[in-house]
């Protein structure tokens, strides 16, 4: 079962979509939000599946796919988490995750286009397994709790430019992470119980050429400990998306270029879908 948002930016409307049938929701909800995850939305949803109480999506292959939760109240993302992604950039693994932000306005649909900032010159793609969280939580007990408090996972597009992250931030990356469009989400937001988090393959590649190709087991801290060590600093909330880190492959790297106008960037995560993102120069 995966929950989806279609239509028009600012007007998507809930869907779900099962072996490849895709479903309305909006007898259950007005869309895919916080209020709907914490107020047993999934399960809800799942309910009338199987009662045969929602009405087929007839002409849903015509219409935009949005990002599949809706405003999120907060971005939460985690640096180097991946043991080959903190080596190629040259850094050690953290001892401790490092946390910072993007703009919860970045979050865009898994195929609209991504403005490249006019100084911009070093717009860098990372895959990344995204969890959404399902209830409010703060200082959690312990990994199964946090857990528990998992919605459900998506495929994340961390897009970040470096030299505003890293060269002019005076250390602060969310200035490279905050850019117009800058985290395509989606397609869909898939049930906490139908994912193995620490078990996927995740991939990028550019202009049809690979660029990474790893799986979360290479994972520094797992999304359990992730979402636990989190809650001990900041109160989640429901909807509220994680970014837990991207594997090796990326530009910064140094083995391949940035991204320019025109570039073409796809994405996956097994069982989670696929994305693909156009690159435009915004003059």
């Amino acid at each position: 079962m995966e929950l989806r948002r279609l239509g028009p930016l600012g007007a998507e409307k809930p869907a779900l979509v099962s072996e490849g049938v895709t479903y309305r929701l909006e007898s259950l909800a007005d869309d895919i939000t916080g209020a709907f995850l914490s107020g047993g939305g999934i399960e809800k949803a799942a309910a009338a599946l199987a009662a045969g109480d929602l009405p087929v999506w007839k002409d849903a292959e015509s219409e935009r796919i949005g990002a599949p939760i809706a405003r999120p109240e907060a971005v939460i993302c985690i640096g180097q988490n991946y043991a080959e992604h903190a080596a190629e950039s040259g850094a050690e693994p953290p001892s401790t995750p490092i946390v910072f932000f993007k703009h919860p306005n970045t979050v865009v649909g898994p195929y609209d286009e991504v403005p490249i900032p006019p100084r911009a010159t070093k717009v860098d793609w990372e895959v990344e397994l995204g969890v959404v969280i399902g209830r409010r939580s703060s200082y959690l007990k312990n990994e199964q709790e946090a857990l528990d408090a998992i919605a459900g996972y998506v495929t994340s597009h961390d897009v970040s430019e470096r030299d505003f992250q890293i060269a002019e931030s005076g250390g602060q990356w969310s200035k490279g992470k905050c850019a117009e469009n800058f985290n395509p989400v989606g397609p869909s937001l898939v049930p906490a119980a139908e994912v193995e988090p620490q078990a996927l393959r995740l991939w990028s590649s550019v202009n049809g050429e690979a660029r990474q190709d790893s799986t979360t087991s290479d994972m520094i801290f797992t999304v359990a400990q992730l979402v636990h060590h989190l809650s001990q600093y900041m109160v989640l909330s429901p909807g509220d998306l994680i970014n837990t880190g991207t594997p090796q492959g990326v530009a910064l790297s140094g083995r391949f270029p940035y991204l320019t106008d025109g570039d073409v960037v796809e994405m996956g995560i097994e069982g989670l879908g696929e994305q693909r993102s156009v690159f435009v120069q915004r003059s």
